[in-house]
């Protein structure tokens, strides 16, 4: 452990390196289903090629807006979805796509909001940041750091209020921890012992600054204590590790009626989003971030592959499967027909408002 007497510099380097020789439980393969071991292989995988997909996508101008990607966290977003019922909720913060995949959403329509189309989840009016779908109950994505936790709070209060057994999973950046609408909905939610599970997805450095240098406390799992909130950390690497402990806390916040806080840690393969050069990251720690130690699909492969569960066959007969259904996603956003001008105003309001202005830019103020 760092000694928090003497200035922390090296901030991304020290945290890691606390992350390493915490000892953490590791399941490994051999107890589990080869067939499930394969799932999650494919599920990661798509998660990957589909980021990929949608930065290219980014650069050629198909895409507009924010975007930001799960580049490196894809065993924690199939690990924490695994974790789910179907019945249960999700609100994420803006790098929700890998989450709004593995929730359900079909990747196709998940293409076509990026895209802005009107084939997309929102109508092609959410875009990136803002990944929504009642049927799956993933509700949101949210641009606004932290803007989900309020919400997030008041569905599990919901869930609380109408007697059901639901589950709410809020997600979130480390940054969040340090913004005021974590405080209110952790208290909030220990006050009146409500079902949600708090996930802190810390990749070291919120935005552009370390979690060291804006964090009093850096091992975030801890920050609940405030408010007697167990809180647990989870190597993010690693899609079992995060499915367990994930598991856990969610059946326990289930049968106990009570929040939980999870930390999984993992390493951001690219900048906060796709324009980002990540020029406030050294090249030591760039080259960290991205090697096959820290890569969660290749430390995974690595592990089927030494267990006989993966074979070269098996690699690129998944590989190519995968590859197909991106691309089958980027043609149907491509051809999904882009919202009509006079939608423009279409949900500006819930229900229909007296005198709702309608006007378009380079339109008169008073009507003729």
């Amino acid at each position: 452990m760092a000694d928090k007497a003497k200035p922390r510099t090296g901030a991304a380097r020290s945290t890691a390196t606390r992350r390493r020789t915490r000892k953490e439980t590791t399941p490994g393969v051999s107890e589990e289903n080869p067939d499930t071991l394969l799932d999650y292989y494919r599920r990661m995988l798509f998660v990957r090629r589909f980021e990929e997909r949608t930065a290219q996508a980014y650069t050629q101008a198909r895409i507009g807006g924010y975007c930001h990607l799960n580049l490196g966290e894809e065993a924690t977003v199939v690990g924490l979805m695994t974790a789910l019922q179907e019945r249960d909720y999700l609100f994420t913060n803006y790098r929700d796509h890998g989450y709004a995949i593995e929730k359900g959403m079909d990747p196709k329509r998940v293409m076509a909001e990026l895209y802005g189309r009107s084939d997309g989840v929102s109508k092609g009016w959410g875009g990136s940041m803002h990944m929504y779908d009642t049927e799956t109950r993933m509700l949101g994505g949210y641009g606004i750091v932290g803007g989900q936790l309020p919400l997030a709070t008041g569905a599990a209060l919901a869930v609380s209020y109408k007697g059901g057994d639901e589950v709410v999973m809020c997600q979130m950046g480390d940054g969040t921890t340090n913004i005021g609408a974590w405080h209110e909905s952790l208290n909030i939610a220990k006050l009146w012992d409500l079902p949600i599970v708090f996930v802190v997805i810390n990749n070291f450095t919120g935005m552009g600054t370390t979690v060291e240098m804006s964090s009093a406390e850096p091992d975030l799992y801890k920050r609940g204590a405030a408010f007697r909130i167990e809180g647990e950390r989870v190597d993010g690497r690693d899609v079992l590790a995060v499915r367990d402990t994930a598991s856990r806390l969610v059946e326990r916040a289930r049968q106990e009626q009570t929040p939980f806080l999870l930390e999984a840690w993992s390493y951001r393969q690219k900048g906060h989003s796709v324009v980002d050069p990540a020029k406030y990251r050294t090249q030591e720690q760039k080259e960290t971030a991205r090697a096959e130690a820290n890569d969660p699909i290749a430390l995974f492969d690595a592990k089927l592959t030494k267990a006989g569960v993966l074979t070269d066959d098996k690699r690129d007969e998944i590989a190519a499967e995968v590859k197909a259904e991106v691309a089958e996603a980027a043609d149907f956003a491509e051809n999904s027909p882009k919202p009509d001008v006079s939608t423009l105003f279409d949900y500006t309001y819930a229900t229909p408002v007296p005198n709702e202005s309608r006007r378009m830019p380079a339109d008169p103020v008073f009507a003729e």
